[in-house]
């Protein structure tokens, strides 16, 4: 493997969310740059954010590790987005353009045809979509990067059921977009809690054996790609 230089961060923090690098497991510059066909430079550089957004810790001996949040620090990012998302969402009534538009009710479209039909991988891939959209729509950059951060965050310490009847939550997406297509920011805030709730219980904190076996099934995927 060999990406550029700036894309270095991305690509430990996204193995880090996919249980690649284990929770608490040693982080070696070294190591990175040989798997990422990098110099140690951009990966210093990559652990140095990492540590600052809490995927990292440098332990005294160790040097950089993965970080190991407790269940009551991952708690707390679930309430975090009970708070944010709903934010979010009133901000981009207020601060959407007309381009935010057209990409959330393609979306939505999109997603209401893929919950008939009864796809769920397509459907785990718009939702993420719809909500990063949703996010940069709010017009404000500290916002979209909290919300980002908190979902990179939940999906490492979470693995999320299917919704139990996905039409009904590509409904609430599209009530969302239709309150920010009016400016109706309370509207906007009202539904996005009302969504964020529901979705909320489909979450379940994820097990260090899991995060093993997550692992092993990512490098399963990864080798099918080269073959």
């Amino acid at each position: 493997m060999r990406i550029p230089a700036h894309s270095v961060c991305t690509a430990i923090r996204d193995d880090i969310v996919a249980g690649v690098h284990e929770r608490g497991g040693r982080l070696t510059e070294e190591v990175l740059a040989r798997r990422y066909g990098v110099s140690r430079v951009p990966v210093r550089e990559a652990l140095r954010t990492l540590e600052a957004e809490g995927f990292v810790v440098t332990r005294r001996h160790a040097g950089a590790c993965v970080a190991e949040p407790t269940e009551q620090e991952a708690a707390d990012l679930l309430e975090m987005r009970l708070l944010l998302e709903p934010l979010g969402a009133a901000r981009a009534a207020q601060r959407r353009t007309e381009a935010h538009l057209k990409v959330l009710r393609g979306l939505v479209r999109l997603g209401q045809e893929r919950a008939r039909l009864g796809n769920s991988d397509d459907l785990r891939a718009l939702d993420g979509w719809f909500h990063e959209t949703l996010a940069q729509a709010c017009g404000s950059h500290a916002l979209t990067s909290a919300l980002t951060q908190l979902r990179h965050k939940i999906a490492w310490m979470y693995s999320v059921d299917g919704p139990a009847s996905p039409p009904e939550t590509w409904a609430e997406h599209g009530a969302i977009v239709d309150a920010v297509a009016r400016g109706d920011g309370e509207r906007a805030r009202a539904v996005t809690a009302l969504h964020a709730e529901r979705a909320t219980l489909a979450h379940r904190l994820r097990t260090p054996a899991a995060d093993r076996a997550r692992h092993a099934q990512h490098a399963v995927n990864t080798a099918g790609l080269r073959n």
